[in-house]
Formats: structure tokens, C-alpha cells, sequence
């Protein structure tokens, strides 16, 4: 799990950020899982190796009500039942690209077609006129 580069995006601030970067990792890796495998693949990180199913549910859910993490399904599991199996939205992934790049690295390396483009979606995002 890598620091951010200076985006300073709210889902990577305060005391869930570790938790929220894990759940983002387990999710980019291995694709869509149940809210234990994700416990079990954030318990593997030496940081939070004492992690409680709970808040990592708990966290699982709120990243959900955010749009961050969608259901992807239903898995069938040995006890039974079936469990929701979560995988990261367009908007995550968004996020986790945007926490690797620095403002000043996308300015600079930017095409001026691309450059055009991105202008015109934070314009309509300032102004809703447009």
C-alpha cells in the first residue's frame, strides 16, 4: 500500500484510510470477493494483521453508500447461504489512479487534445449551465 502523492482525496484521509487503501488493493487484485475474503486479504498486511471482520465490513459497506464498491453478485458458500460479492466501481478506480498521480506530473506530461478535453469536464463541474 503506497502513500498518496499529494491528491489529498477523502477516502484516503483520517482514521479509515489504511483500511480503505487495503479493501481498494484486495479488490484491484483479485477481483470480486465476499466481505471474509476481503477480511482474509487485508489481515495479510502486517499493519492490519489485527483488523476485526466488523469494521472491515463496516468499512466495506460505507465505501458502498459512497459508490466506491458495487455488488458484483451472489456466491454460494459452505455453510449454505449466499453471501454479496463486492468488486471496485469506475469511480475507485478513478481514485486509485488519481492517488498515484501527482497534479504537476499530469500537467506536464498532458496532450493538448487531452488537455482541452479535461478543461472542458471540470468546467461543466464548476459551472452547471453547461
Amino acid at each position: 500500500m503506497g502513500r498518496s502523492k499529494g491528491t489529498g482525496l477523502s477516502v484516503f484521509k483520517g482514521r479509515e484510510a489504511k483500511l480503505n487503501r487495503a479493501i481498494f488493493q484486495a479488490l484491484a487484485l483479485k477481483g470480486p470477493q465476499t466481505a471474509y475474503d476481503i477480511h482474509k486479504n487485508v489481515k495479510r498486511l502486517r499493519e492490519l494483521r489485527y483488523a476485526y471482520y466488523g469494521n472491515v465490513n463496516k468499512r466495506i459497506r460505507d465505501l458502498e453508500v459512497r459508490g466506491y464498491v458495487i455488488e458484483a453478485g451472489f456466491k454460494k458458500t459452505k455453510a449454505g447461504f449466499e453471501a454479496i460479492e463486492y468488486e471496485l466501481s469506475a469511480k475507485a478506480y478513478l481514485v486509485l489512479l488519481l492517488d498515484s498521480v501527482t497534479l504537476e506530473n499530469l500537467v506536464t506530461n498532458v496532450s493538448e487534445e487531452l488537455a482541452i478535453e479535461l478543461l472542458a469536464i471540470l468546467i461543466s463541474f464548476r459551472n452547471p449551465l453547461f
